[in-house]
Order: C-alpha cells, then structure tokens, then sequence
C-alpha cells in the first residue's frame, strides 16, 4: 500500500508539530546511535506520569489514535519513518484533540537515542513488512537486534503484542522470541475468528483480513530472570 508524495508536506507537518518528534541524529548510520543521544523527557514531553506505550511502524494511526482515544491514562508513542505517511497519523490525532500521543519521525533503530531505558510498558508491532528474502530477515522487526533494542527499553513487566498476516514472519517471530528470553502467550493463529475481545482493526489488517487472509496474533513477555 503505497502512498503518493503529499502536496504541501512540510507545511502540513508544521500544522501537526506539536504531535511530532523529528528526527534529530547527526549521524544516519545506526551504529552511532548508541553514542548520540537525544533522550526525551517523557513526564514533560505528556504532562505526566502515566505509563508510556510504544508502536512501532504506526502507519496512517489508525490503530494508534483509536488506542490512545480508548485510554486516556496511557500516554502513546507511535513511530514511522515515512513522512508522508506520519503526516496522516498526525492529522487524525489533531482531529480528535487527543493530548496522549505523539509520533516519532524515525526509524527504529534510532529509538535508543531518544527513549530512556526501561520506559516503556507495552510494545506494539502491528502488520510491520515481513521481509520475505531471508537475506534480508536482519530487516524484520523481530530480528535479533530489534528485540535486544525493545529489551533495553522495556520495563520489568513489559510486553510485546504482535500481529501480522504473514505465517512466515510469525513463524519466524515465534523462534526469535523464544530464543531471545521471550515467554509467548495468547497465541492465535485465526484472530478474527477466535474469541480475543477488544480488537483494533488496522488499515493492512482490514484489507488482508477482507481478502481471506488470517491474521496471526501473539503476546511476548521477558522471562524474569533475563
């Protein structure tokens, strides 16, 4: 799902700009990112101190507006490194005055530059791209290295919800998991069919599902002695 190059980008971000955080490395390569830091304050950056959860690859913000709409007492940090598509999130945040969220305008190797350790409660990874070629699984936001940037992040009791249409990456996803000190739970493997309550739809989601395609769900928590 491509989106074409918005008219006016820069001047409708700055429309948005007290819902956006834009990137700010002087470096773009990753490995510099441990050295270069820009962390935010999170109790200023809301107004308080309530928890703090993480989407990773928000997308449009469909699922981000409607969860940070739903609760109120969470404070939401939606991150996308498509400006065009971040600039959408934005707007439909805007348009329902939500003072909960903000979108982070980067990709998620930068998190540790702007993110304290142990902030965040509850990760989100919601239909991010498989990455189909296994020479590129590196890519694939369950991949090691990814995981061991969410364990910095997470708090003790944190977790990682994810889902995804694609049975590969799930597979995958599982395995990376376990490997990496994660205890799974609340496995599905037919969503929509199954009897989880409280649901909220994506944009892929809605299409993949309208096209017959499962979705696949899971609940990742650190084991406690990792």
């Amino acid at each position: 799902m491509r989106m074409r190059h918005k008219k006016n980008l820069d001047e409708r971000l700055e429309k948005v700009s007290n819902y956006l955080i834009t990137l700010r490395n002087d470096s773009l390569n990753f490995n510099d990112v441990e050295n270069e830091k820009h962390l935010l304050d999170l109790k200023e950056l809301f107004g308080n101190d309530n928890p703090v959860y993480l989407e990773v690859g928000c997308g449009m913000g469909t699922f981000g507006v409607t969860y940070a709409k739903q609760n109120p007492d969470i404070n939401l940090i939606c991150v996308e490194k498509v400006r065009d598509v971040i600039c959408t999130a934005c707007e439909k945040a805007k348009a329902e005055n939500l003072t909960n969220i903000k979108f982070l305008d980067c990709a998620a190797e930068y998190l540790p530059s702007y993110l304290p350790v142990h902030s965040i409660g509850l990760i989100f990874l919601n239909f991010s791209c498989p990455y189909p070629k296994k020479s590129h699984a590196c890519h694939r936001l369950t991949a090691d290295r990814f995981l061991g940037i969410y364990k910095e992040l997470m708090t003790d009791d944190a977790a990682i919800f994810q889902k995804t249409d694609n049975m590969h990456f799930f597979e995958f996803s599982l395995e990376s998991f376990s490997k990496n000190g994660f205890e799974l739970s609340n496995i599905s493997l037919d969503l929509h069919n199954s009897d989880f309550e409280g649901n909220i739809v994506t944009e892929y989601e809605a299409r993949f599902s309208s096209q017959g395609f499962p979705i696949y769900r899971v609940e990742a928590r650190l084991k406690k002695d990792n």
